[in-house]
């Protein structure tokens, strides 16, 4: 290994575990996440501080340890991480990797050679105190963590552009629709709430969830128990990774809780499937919104990206919506396979963790960047289309639910099949039978009466504007 740049497979004597779970695992071509690879390198950098404070590691050899650590958790290494993600041993692989690596590491910063394990072992020295079984699920919370309120920050800037269009579209009254047909007013700028507050919960939701994230099981070595691991050691190794990451970590009260159940994980994973849910749901009403242009309700504009077709000229396809759709179905296939491995752990430990750890961190991460995109690639530049607005409602029979406290259901019902029988308005055929005259109707049928409670046209003093018919 030298200077970030050869390949741990040419050196053997270096990494036998190591290339022996190359050859093993060589099935998804995908790497162990970054955020696991850095939280890890923690993780064995707050060990080696806390096993240097119980006076188990020397100053030299603690202090090499914990500068190749140091290193690795900046990004340095990165190719030697080589072990696919999708393994057997609950990770055991992984972890190993991590302490043949940083013994190299540490090993050539003491100016020795690769290999010369007398210096710097790989077991003795960088796992001391340590198993794979409480260093990989600490490492994966310390990664979820982040990655969880990169999420939440990311939730909060679309939620914001949504308020946004909220306000600039308060005035734009259009059609509302419910199961695809035509239902009572709404404005443009309600539906944008709605969407808003369905992004604000997912955001609250995950901020919160951090905290169920925070306790971990280090320090309880195998199966959470702590044996081969000092008192003194497992007092002070939470305290140094809380120091080191800058994260409120605390011991679990029960490690061996902790070492056997992975249901938090579960937890964040469902959590983050139903703000998926809630984007998908809001990319699919953009693209119905904004279908035609000719041909559909084209009651928005939504910015165009890109050129939608290599044969039609001009057309302009809703990219941005349709990319957050199939992110948002990869992380609910995602939160599956979640459920499935955190159901499926048996007796002191949970040996599916890394296909967890797999998915969740890249669900987390690959949500967090489609939000933005949805954000600033598409809602910040969604115009309004309010005369297409206005005809859809004029041109349908949903105005007639308004003149029902005056004219009553049944007439009202009369004049939507007369309407539809002879291609009218609502408001032409309420005129033509001088059920009510131009100033009533421009009343009775403005936005801020369509769109809130009560019945709409009614005076301040509470009496109808009309008498009823």
């Amino acid at each position: 290994m030298e200077n970030n740049s050869s390949n741990l497979q040419q050196t053997p004597l270096a990494t036998p575990n190591t290339r022996r779970a190359v050859e093993n695992f060589a099935v998804s071509g995908c790497p162990v996440h970054p955020a696991l690879v850095q939280a890890l390198a923690e993780v064995k950098w707050a060990a080696a501080k806390a096993n240097q404070r119980a006076g188990l590691l020397d100053e030299k050899t603690a202090g090499a340890i914990c500068a190749a650590a140091r290193e690795v958790a900046s990004g340095g290494l990165a190719d030697q991480f080589i072990v696919d993600a999708l393994q057997g041993g609950a990770g055991t692989s992984t972890n190993m990797n991590m302490n043949e690596v940083l013994a190299n590491r540490a090993i050539e910063l003491l100016g020795g050679h690769n290999g010369d394990y007398r210096l710097v072992d790989p077991l003795s020295h960088v796992n001391l105190s340590q198993s794979t079984n409480d260093t990989y699920p600490t490492a994966l919370r310390v990664a979820a963590i982040r990655l969880v309120l990169a999420l939440s920050e990311t939730m909060a800037e679309l939620q914001n552009t949504l308020q946004e269009k909220e306000t600039q579209f308060a005035g734009v009254l259009k059609l509302g629709r419910t199961e695809m047909q035509d239902a009572v007013p709404v404005t443009l700028g309600q539906e944008f709430g709605a969407f808003a507050e369905a992004v604000a919960r997912d955001r609250w939701r995950l901020y919160k969830v951090e905290e169920r994230l925070r306790q971990v099981n280090l320090g309880g070595t195998a199966v959470g128990t702590g044996l081969n691991a000092s008192r003194n050691y497992i007092y002070h190794v939470v305290e140094e990774l809380r120091d080191i990451t800058g994260l409120g970590l605390a011991r679990a009260e029960n490690l061996l809780d902790l070492t056997q159940n992975a249901d938090v994980f579960a937890e964040v994973s469902g959590l983050v499937k139903a703000a998926a849910v809630n984007q998908a749901k809001i990319a699919g009403d953009l693209m119905l919104m904004a279908s035609g242009p000719a041909g559909g309700l084209a009651e928005i504009n939504l910015p165009p990206r890109q050129m939608g077709s290599s044969i039609m000229p001009g057309k302009v396809n809703p990219v941005i919506p349709e990319m957050v759709t199939q992110v948002a179905w990869q992380v609910m296939g995602a939160d599956l396979v979640i459920t499935q491995a955190c159901a499926s752990g048996r007796l002191e430990l949970n040996s599916y963790l890394p296909v967890v750890a797999h998915n969740l961190l890249h669900g987390l991460e690959m949500l967090a960047k489609t939000t933005r995109r949805f954000a600033h690639l598409c809602i910040t530049g969604i115009t309004a289309n309010e005369a297409r607005c206005r005809r859809w409602l004029e041109e349908s029979g949903a105005l007639a639910t308004a003149l029902v406290p005056y004219i009553g259901y049944h007439r009202a019902a009369e004049l939507v099949e007369e309407a539809q029988r002879r291609n009218k308005t609502i408001k032409e055929l309420a005129l033509e039978y001088q059920l009510i005259n131009e100033e009533e109707w421009e009343a009775i049928t403005a936005p801020g009466q369509l769109t809130r409670p009560g019945i709409a046209g009614k005076r301040g003093d509470g009496s109808l504007l009309l008498p009823r018919r």
